[in-house]
């Protein structure tokens, strides 16, 4: 057997040398992709679970807005509506039964500025089942009105409050103010939530 061999024509490459250096990198390149394509096979197939438990829910969602619809058409039948009236209003007296004067304004004082105090206050249930109060407060000097309405902004407590209204006071030097917010309890329980 004769090789014949010119190194002229065909210089000297060392093979392995070259698959040392490139094949590592492609070996590791090949465990990333592979890996990359695991991952993201298992989160299509949990995107896949995702999308059947959505599908369901908003089956469910639609059922229930189905028995809502129907509930409302039969209240809303003239037969029905002096019940429905009635239930509406004890229910609105049930919450207004749970309103606890003593935890607003434990809430009030911690944001209340000291030279301001509440003269009147008046809880209101919106349609949405939350309770915006509605307060007219007295005292020194605007500042004092506008400073509890950024207290209240930054309170857990209070939300959307606004400076509504604001006037002289009739004893001179003094500002009436009418401050509305929404008022969120501590405990969502006895609010009918």
């Amino acid at each position: 057997m004769r090789l014949d061999i010119n190194l002229a024509t065909h210089p000297y490459e060392d093979g392995r040398e070259f698959w040392v250096k490139w094949g590592t990198g492609v070996g590791i390149l090949a465990l990333v992709t592979v890996a990359l394509l695991g991952w993201t096979v298992h989160n299509w197939i949990g995107a896949g679970r995702d999308r059947h438990n959505i599908a369901q829910i908003e089956s469910q969602i639609g059922a229930r807005d189905k028995e809502k619809s129907e509930a409302t058409t039969i209240l809303n039948m003239s037969a029905n509506r002096s019940t429905r009236d009635q239930s509406q209003f004890l229910n609105g007296l049930i919450r207004r039964k749970a309103f606890s004067w003593t935890l607003v304004f434990e809430d009030l004082e911690q944001v209340m500025p000291r030279d301001l105090h509440v003269a009147s206050l008046r809880p209101e249930f919106t349609e949405q089942n939350t309770m915006l109060l509605e307060m007219k407060v007295i005292g020194t000097s605007r500042a004092a009105a506008v400073e509890l309405v950024h207290r209240m902004e930054t309170s857990r407590h209070f939300r959307n409050a606004q400076l509504v209204q604001e006037a002289e006071s009739d004893k001179g030097g003094g500002v009436v103010a009418t401050v509305d917010a929404t008022y969120v309890p501590g405990d969502l329980k006895g609010m009918g939530n």
